[in-house]
């Protein structure tokens, strides 16, 4: 493909203390500088940088995708008596029109990188330009005039950025293990952490990291921390408007908005694939990408996912109705694509669920992350970058729960109503100390409160918009944090069109009969991609990600849940009733009634125990 402007999938930590010295001892920090890269490099295995001053060190771990010589970082510009210094991680999909803009201003650029775009940006335009991008990204930015360090996060978080205050120094990282790196900042959690992981896990709040004192920049947010003090400000929010658009003109405007998101990330100088499941999601993408592809005489690489010997375990239910094979061959063979069906095993799944906590830093959704992990260390042998259908199902209402009466008439998270099964396992001790249904009600009643409405939506209209707004806030973000992690983990770049914020604007305010017209569900996104697919995909109904259903895999779970137990250090006992576990591991398990979403029944909730004691373990972690 052509060379176009840079991305930067990497990863980027650093410090700040308006009252330091750092260069008193320049090569104490700069080691405490490559060790936080040290710690983020599986994010950037291509490169790395650092850069300190007396009052803050940056620092950059870089996936070379495009202008692969001159995109290092951090980046440094001098205007006389002036310093700006960035390290940034992301993809800005509009930075063709913003570099020519400020050609006409009279800027000069060394390199074709778009770090270079935002910075020069910035110092022609101060904080505002970040409201020009559009794109993910994560940015540190220092500046030496009046001596402050700016922290950026897109607008709807697809990029992660973690910060905590240790002794009036910030000290932020693209991950939490980052943090750690720096003096003085330890694995701690006390009783809001343990709601966290209980209560809401695999979930967490947004701004919160679990950790005390552990925090992350909210989406569409700006941190600016200087000589006195620090300040937050949102630069960007989600509005309730209303919708003026025709049927068929929001039929038109979608289709438009979702193929020129697509194009847009198409962008990079190494071969592009897409994730490929045979459902209309991926399909999408898929399509425009091979077509793109294919007026340059190129052929599209796709994958799918599937589990060892699962089509002798499958068996048709409410969430998967159909196995995704027969769509996926039919949908490759259609778009031209050079396809390839990738397999996880049982022992695969286990082994992947630890280096899952070890992407994530916190336990998370169980074989769901471990598998998509292990999946994205074998695109990685063929691809670095690739374009996934995430998303689609929380922006144009794909989920159950936004069809089902029940949810609807639920005050309680959607996809997770109940608190019985998070609490089948733990001791009755923890469960009295922890009041958990209180701290997860509290969080839904927050978002609840955030939801932006009309004064003249209808009841059953402004319960439709607050199920859209948690699922953007909560389950959306969960996926999106799934997919950076565990691509990231193995060096790929996973791209998500669908969260082009362009779309969620847009698609927010379109009303549910338009949005799910016909009474089909994503009817909307369906008519906007009619002549893309074949009718039978275009169609098909929702199956979500894959699951295994081998009966063995369950077993192998709970042989390792019980040597865990029988280890009396195990960090997991101070937690669980053993009697109860025993019980729950020696009766069949539900796959039908999952407890988070739509696919963690039984054996995931196994997984999940087995995911917390290797957290606990691993990170040493100091329990309040």
């Amino acid at each position: 493909m052509l060379r176009k402007e840079v991305e930067n999938m990497c990863g980027i930590s650093g410090f700040f203390h308006p009252c330091a010295d750092y260069m008193a001892q320049e090569s104490r920090w700069k080691r405490i500088l490559e060790e936080m890269n040290h710690r983020l490099k599986r994010r950037g295995p291509d490169g790395e940088g650092i850069y300190l001053n007396d009052w803050c060190g940056l620092a950059h771990v870089r996936l070379a995708i495009i202008d692969l010589v001159t995109g290092q970082q951090p980046m440094v510009r001098k205007r006389e008596n002036r310093e700006c210094a960035i390290v940034f991680n992301g993809e800005i999909y509009n930075m063709k029109e913003l570099k020519a803009e400020l050609l006409q201003e009279g800027v000069t650029f060394r390199t074709t990188s778009d770090t270079e775009v935002i910075l020069e940006g910035y110092l022609l335009h101060g904080k505002e330009y970040i409201k020009k991008l559009n794109g993910i990204f994560a940015i540190a930015l220092w500046d030496s005039i009046p001596g402050k360090l700016l922290l950026f996060r897109d607008r709807l978080g697809v990029k992660p950025l973690f910060y905590t205050l240790n002794k009036n120094t910030l000290v932020f990282s693209s991950e939490i293990k980052g943090l750690f790196a720096y003096p003085g900042v330890k694995p701690i959690v006390d009783h809001d952490g343990l709601c966290e992981i209980f209560a809401l896990g695999p979930a967490k709040s947004y701004g919160k990291g679990v950790f005390q004192g552990v925090f992350e920049v909210l989406p569409g947010h700006c941190m600016i921390f200087d000589k006195t003090s620090y300040t937050q400000e949102a630069y960007w929010k989600l509005e309730s408007h209303p919708h003026e658009d025709s049927l068929d003109q929001t039929i038109e405007k979608t289709a438009w908005l979702f193929e020129d998101a697509v194009k847009k990330q198409m962008l990079s100088d190494i071969p592009i694939s897409t994730f490929l499941s045979g459902g209309v999601d991926s399909s999408l993408v898929t399509a425009i990408c091979a077509r793109e592809l294919k007026k340059q005489g190129k052929i599209l690489n796709t994958f799918s996912f599937d589990f060892q010997d699962n089509q002798k375990y499958f068996q048709s239910n409410s969430f998967q109705p159909s196995q995704d094979r027969p769509y996926v061959e039919q949908m490759a063979a259609f778009a031209g694509t050079n396809h390839r069906f990738l397999e996880c095993s049982n022992q695969d799944q286990i082994e992947s669920l630890y280096k899952a906590v070890d992407a994530r830093d916190l336990p998370c959704m169980a074989d769901v992350e471990s598998s998509m992990l292990y999946f994205c260390s074998k695109v990685t042998d063929y691809n670095k970058v690739t374009l996934t259908g995430e998303c689609a199902d929380e922006i144009f209402g794909g989920y159950p729960w936004f069809h089902n009466f029940h949810a609807f008439q639920t005050d309680a998270f959607p996809w997770s109503m109940s608190m019985e099964p998070r609490q089948i396992l733990l001791d009755d001790t923890l469960i009295a100390s922890l009041h958990m249904e209180e701290y997860a009600h509290a969080a839904y009643e927050k978002t609840i409160r955030e939801t932006p409405v009309l004064a003249e939506d209808t009841p059953e209209e402004k319960r439709r918009r607050e199920i859209a707004y948690l699922n953007l806030r909560w389950f959306m973000a969960t996926l999106l944090d799934r997919m950076d992690r565990t691509s990231m983990y193995n060096g790929l770049e996973a791209r998500v069109p669908f969260a082009d914020h362009r779309i969620v604007e847009y698609v927010f305010n379109v009303p549910w009969h338009m949005k799910c017209t016909g009474g089909i569900v994503k009817g909307l996104l369906r008519h906007a991609g009619e002549g893309l697919l074949p009718e039978e995909i275009l169609w098909r109904r929702k199956s979500p990600y894959p699951k295994t259903y081998d009966p063995t895999y369950e077993k192998m779970l709970g042989i390792c849940l019980k040597e865990v137990l029988s280890d009396p250090s195990a960090p997991i006992r101070t937690f669980l009733d053993i009697k109860k576990v025993h019980v729950f591991l020696d009766a069949p398990s539900d796959y039908g009634k999952p407890w988070y979403g739509q696919l963690m029944a039984g054996p995931q909730m196994i997984a999940y125990m087995l995911q917390i004691n290797y957290w606990l373990k691993t990170y040493q972690i100091e329990i309040l």
